[in-house]
């Protein structure tokens, strides 16, 4: 962390390579010791560093040539620590489901590092890149096309253990399976069947099962509510909670939906054109927004008292979203921010906590990317 500025400039906050504690392995056998070693819970167990995804743009047909790149990823910093959920949230475009991907190596990464228990991911290969996968796992957004409709609830959920034996015994399999299946609400005789079978809710609770299959201690959840009715949704969320507790998960939840976020999240970080906006704790974000984006994000959440809401201030973004193919210099909000001046668009904001927050401490000092951060009630207001 930089020292503190002149007054009123940022205390940089975003982590630094520098402060993994990176695990030397000399060998693929030693990387996969580090990998199945215990973390403490509250210790950093997914460090993320500077992480880019840029996807190229190219023109002609039999001789291309790069004409430019879209940036859905451009440099981001964060840590998950072991048993929390890490909320993101973020217009779509921003680059959610680019960095699940990313963190589960389904995507290779342009630039940056992501450290798993002190290993780079992004340079993993082999038996090392095959336990990271195993620990780390995903639940997609649609339960209609995540489940391969030729395959039965048993095959879905067994095809992990044909990949990584030593999960499950060949002859444990089906009872594994089945067990499974009850963990997450499903009656264990519904094996045999078909996805088409299944409800909306019912599929996402057989691609959570499939998710658990290994026994993870990170589960990427890309949106595993925003296809499901709102009751079948509070259903799912208690159950991952439930299951959080149970199996001692980490989680990272993307999602639109900022009352869903703020339900089952300990911390939210707020993306905004590949870049992190704002990191907190859910307090801090949802009671103390500092970035202008944040506050519009939040005046937009509808409220249920008619008093309230006739009293409340609602922030409405002009312009649309920038291209991440030609993003804007400096700040990347500064195109539909009302605050914006000249700085801004010369300037790149770091991810920092201002001085002037620092002082004053308490749930308001926490990491913002803007040079005019300020605190404002857009939840609470009448």
């Amino acid at each position: 962390m930089a020292d503190l500025g002149r007054q009123g400039e940022p205390v940089d906050a975003t982590p630094n390579v520098t402060d993994v504690e990176k695990v030397d392995a000399a060998t693929d056998s030693a990387a996969v010791a580090a990998i199945e070693a215990p973390v403490e819970r509250g210790e950093p167990i997914l460090q993320v560093r500077n992480l880019v995804k840029h996807f190229p743009l190219t023109q002609g047909i039999l001789f291309k040539r790069s004409i430019g790149a879209v940036k859905a990823v451009d440099g981001i910093s964060f840590d998950l620590y072991q048993g929390e959920t890490l909320g993101i949230v973020g217009e779509s475009g921003c680059g959610k489901s680019t960095v699940a991907k990313l963190l589960m190596t389904l995507e290779k990464a342009t630039a940056g590092e992501v450290f798993f228990k002190g290993q780079d991911i992004t340079r993993l290969s082999g038996r090392a890149l095959k336990a990271v996968r195993r620990n780390i796992q995903m639940v997609f957004q649609d339960p209609y096309t995540s489940l391969n409709p030729r395959m039965t609830v048993g095959d879905i959920i067994g095809e992990p253990f044909e990949i990584h034996p030593e999960a499950a015994p060949k002859g444990d399999r089906r009872q594994k399976v089945q067990d499974l299946l009850d963990v997450v609400g499903l009656n264990p005789e519904y094996i045999n069947r078909y996805p088409h079978q299944f409800s909306g809710g019912q599929r996402q609770r057989i691609g959570i099962a499939r998710g658990l299959a290994l026994n993870p201690e990170i589960i990427i959840c890309d949106e595993p509510v925003s296809a499901l009715d709102v009751s079948v949704q509070a259903q799912v969320i208690n159950l991952m909670e439930r299951l959080q507790n149970e199996f001692d998960l980490s989680y990272i939840f993307i999602a639109h939906d900022l009352s869903i976020v703020r339900h089952i999240s300990d911390r939210v970080g707020v993306m905004y054109l590949g870049k992190m906006a704002e990191i907190g704790t859910d307090t801090q974000i949802y009671d103390h927004p500092t970035h202008p984006y944040t506050q519009a994000l939040l005046s937009a959440v509808p409220v249920p008292d008619p008093t309230a809401r006739e009293g409340r201030e609602r922030i409405i973004l002009t312009g649309d979203v920038p291209s991440p193919a030609n993003p804007p210099s400096g700040c990347r909000f500064r195109t539909r921010c009302w605050k914006a001046e000249d700085r801004c668009a010369t300037e790149v904001p770091l991810l920092a906590v201002p001085e002037r927050f620092v002082a004053a401490g308490g749930d308001v000092a926490h990491e913002s990317a803007c040079h005019f951060a300020e605190e404002k009630d857009v939840v609470h207001a009448a």
